[in-house]
This record gives structure tokens, sequence and C-alpha cells, in this order.
């Protein structure tokens, strides 16, 4: 074997030679004198040799710890030789792509799935709270301490909230820059629980009780309002969906209604929101997306009958009023209640919980058994496009088109109950007209 002091003591010649040690590690001396150790190896059946490093930056210890590392690979059916060139690619991506670099990449990648406002503050969070403090160093040198230093000042500010979303940023940035060959232990997930937990968040006002809802929903048919904007209100009411999927919701989504037959009953009737709108809609980033089917009760359908000679059965069911190719504002059913009494007492995204509170409650009333009681509710949360309590992702996405008779009677149900006394949809037209002229 070979000692450090013959290591050090050898010279150029007048030609190349290798000094051996064992298994394979030999000192490799140049006739210029540089000295290199390599190992010898077979891999495949073919003979291969790989450059450990320079003595004596490298000393005969450490290309020995070396050489059993590369045994141990050899054990594993691993070639040393690829193993050593990933090492040196992660360190050069490393050393060479810095956060910022890494984050600036994966947001360009994930833009296009995002709305432009998440799009936008995603990149703007970041600029703002991370890169000023780890955004110039290697991937591979920021550890938990460092970005728990960076989260720390943005709690500071009150902005918890701001910290988690943040920390999760980061840790898809370092998941990235793994996925680039960059060794970095992703230390966003270990600091996760180093955070101040979010405070719990303000609930929305909304009516839970059903005489409350019956004349919330008298009112608005009273208000000197745009039928439009009244039967969105309804249609937001029965269908009890988001805000948003009723203001940007198209005709070309409702299908089972023959709009010819005014007077035929529609028993299959549904509102299909395709995959891409739901993911728009609820702003999902990771999750598959998912088709959401709304069965259409009766009630529902007589709104939509009411509202299509305002819209000729083309384009958005509740379109603005200033422009119909756009749908109705955002404020707009707010207003309406805010104007009617109901201001911090109910907004529209309240009916969700209306409804579930509503008839989770009423099904408890009426006494169904435990094993019914709990599909309800079940169904109930479908209804709502959430994500049931102990049930996983991809069991959701194949579970969102089942139960459809049972979701199909709870609507029916609830339609029912809050429309009990409810003022006809031509009145709903008429009355507005007259308080308009008075």
């Amino acid at each position: 074997m070979l000692t450090e002091v013959e290591a050090r003591k050898a010279v150029a010649a007048d030609r190349d030679y290798k000094l051996a040690d064992s298994g394979g590690l030999h000192l490799f001396v140049s006739k210029t004198g540089h000295k290199s150790w390599r190992l010898k190896y077979r891999f495949g059946g073919k003979e291969r040799r790989l450059v450990l490093g320079t003595y004596p930056a490298l000393s005969l210890k450490r290309a020995r710890e070396l050489r059993d590392d590369a045994k141990r690979a050899l054990r594993d059916g691993r070639d040393p030789g690829l193993e050593s060139k990933r090492a040196r690619h992660s360190r050069k991506m490393g050393h060479e792509n810095t956060f910022r670099q890494f984050a600036l990449e994966w947001h360009a990648g994930q833009k296009d799935r995002w709305k432009d406002v998440h799009a936008d503050d995603v990149l703007v969070s970041m600029e703002r709270d991370l890169f000023p403090e780890i955004g110039q160093f290697p991937v591979d040198q920021i550890d938990e301490g460092l970005l728990l230093a960076a989260l720390r000042k943005v709690e500071a500010r009150g902005a918890i909230e701001t910290a988690h979303r943040l920390r999760q940023r980061a840790e898809r940035v370092f998941r990235y820059a793994g996925a680039a060959g960059v060794k970095n232990g992703n230390p966003a997930v270990n600091v996760r629980d180093a955070l101040k937990p979010v405070p719990p968040g303000k609930r929305r006002p909304a009516v839970t009780d059903v005489e409350t809802v019956r004349r919330l929903i008298r009112d608005v048919d009273r208000a000197a309002a745009s039928p439009v904007t009244k039967f969105a209100s309804r249609y937001l009411g029965i269908t009890a969906q988001r805000p948003g999927m009723v203001r940007n919701a198209a005709w070309t989504e409702i299908e089972g209604v023959d709009w010819s037959r005014p007077d035929e009953p529609s028993p299959d009737a549904v509102w299909r929101n395709p995959a891409d709108k739901m993911k728009q809609e609820l702003d999902l980033r990771e999750d598959d997306a998912f088709e959401h089917v709304v069965p259409l009760t009766g009630h529902a359908v007589a709104v939509l009958r009411a509202v299509r000679p305002f819209t000729n059965g083309k384009g958005l069911i509740f379109p603005g009023g200033r422009d119909s190719q756009k749908p109705l504002s955002e404020n707009a059913i707010g207003y309406l209640y805010n104007r009617e009494g109901w201001k911090g007492r109910h907004v529209p995204h309240g009916w969700r919980s209306s409804f579930s509170t509503i008839m989770n409650g009423r099904m408890e009333r009426l006494h169904l058994g435990a094993e019914r009681l709990l599909v309800d509710r079940l169904v109930i949360d479908l209804m709502l496009a959430h994500s049931p309590t102990g049930m996983s992702h991809s069991e959701l996405v194949y579970n969102r088109q089942r139960y459809m008779e049972r979701r199909r009677e709870l609507a029916e149900d609830w339609a029912a109950l809050i429309l009990e006394g409810a003022d006809p949809l031509d009145a709903v037209i008429a009355g507005r007209r007259r308080r308009v002229e008075r």
C-alpha cells in the first residue's frame, strides 16, 4: 500500500507513471509533475477509470474514502463514474444558479396554469420578501435558518398567512431545483412547523335559518334592481355554487332542457362546469382539475327560462348591464343585499354556508341513521365542490359524478324549502317595473 510520504516524494519522470495503493486506487504522476488520484474499476463488463482529485489538495486518506464510496456504489449496481458526474453537475448548478434564478424559471413554467392575478401575486411576493433575503444565494447553500429568518421578517409585520404562502412557494422552488439536479434538502419543508400558526379566517356573513333565508329572498325579489341581478341571486341561492361560477355561467353549459317547450319538465337538467373553468375558479395550482356537474332542480330551470329572453339564450346567462359580453359585476349581488338591509348579515358567498348548515341539520333531524347521515354529508360536500373529510384528492376526482340521484333529491329538497312563499318569477320582473315607475 502507498504511504503519505511516498505520495509526497513522488516527482516528475520522463513519462507518466502510477503509484499503486489498493483496490484499484493509484496516484497518477504526469511527466509535468502533476499528481492526481485515480480509480480503476470494472462496470458492465468494461474497465473504467475515475479521477478522484488532485494531490495534495486531496489527501491519501480522503482518496481512500472516495474509493470505498465507489466500491459501495458498485455493490449497489451503480456506476461510480456516473455518480461523480451527477455530483459535479449538482455542484455546478447549485453554485451557478441562485434561488432567484430557479424561482424565476419555476414561475415562468407555471404561470400559464394560473390566473393572471395569482401569477402576479406569486412573483411580487417573492420579489418583495424572498429575493432580498435569499435570492442571491445558490440553492444548495440555503439552509433552514436562512429561510426561516426571511420568513420571520414577514411574520414580524403581522403577515402570517403571507409567510405561510411564501414557505409553500419556496418549497416548490427547491423542489424544482432538485428536479434540475441540485441537491438541496428542501429546507422549506422543515421550517413548516416553526412558523406561527395561521389565525382563524373570518367567516363570511350568512343566514342559517330557513325563515330568515325566505325573508331575504322576498326582499331581493321585490327590490328596485335589474331582473338579471335578481335572477342571478335566486339561481345562486338555489344552486349554492360559488358566485364566480354563477356570474360566468354560459348557456352552453346547461344540458337537458328543451327551451322550445317551456311547459316540459326537465328531470335530467344539469349545469356542467368544465374542468378548465373549475381550475380557474378555484385557483388550483397543483391539484388535478375536475369537471363539476350541478343537478338543476325545476326551480333552477324556471329561473333560467325567466332570464333567457334577456340574453336570447346566447353567451353568458347573467351578463352585465353595460356589456352583454361581460359577466354581471362581481359586486352587483352583494350591493343589492346591502341596499335591502342585509349588510353584515349575508353575502353572496354566504349561500354556501346557508345550504351546508341548514341541510346538514335537516338530515340530522330526519333521523336517517348513522350510515345514511354520513353519506348525505359527503354528498352535500360534493354538491359544493368541497373535499369531503377523509377522502383523498384522487378519490375525490373520481367521485365527482357519483351520487347524482341523491344530489338531485337534496337539491330539490333545498329549493322547495327556501322558496316557500317566494314571489313568482313573472312578479319579480313586474315588481321591479312598478317600483321604478313610481
